[in-house]
């Protein structure tokens, strides 16, 4: 993980970049990639074109990793926080095979 972030990093400073790369706009940027990931799936959820959703795919995440360096956060600390916080709130002996929200478990 730390080196695509630090890749990530190169890339937006070899183009001096970091100064759009606020949270809001950042916030903004991965909301319209993901709007354009599901748009992938818009009229046929069973046949799409692979390469163009891993491509949509990759701009979501690139755009969380940019968010993360703007916020100078460790993304792997803050991904381990979540899912220890996702495991409390959905026990698999709740959870498991259930896609009600964990209020609902």
């Amino acid at each position: 993980m730390e080196k695509i972030v630090q890749e990530i990093e190169q890339f937006i400073n070899e183009r001096d970049w970091k100064q759009f790369h606020t949270p809001d706009c950042l916030a903004k940027s991965i909301s319209i990639e993901a709007g354009e990931l599901l748009e992938c799936f818009q009229w046929d959820s069973n046949n799409y074109n692979r390469e163009h959703v891993l491509e949509e795919l990759a701009d979501v995440m690139i755009y969380a990793m940019q968010m993360a360096i703007a916020l100078n956060v460790n993304p792997e600390e803050i991904m381990r926080s979540k899912m220890l916080k996702n495991a409390k709130k959905y026990p698999v002996d709740k959870a498991k095979g259930n896609s009600s929200k964990y209020t609902e478990l």
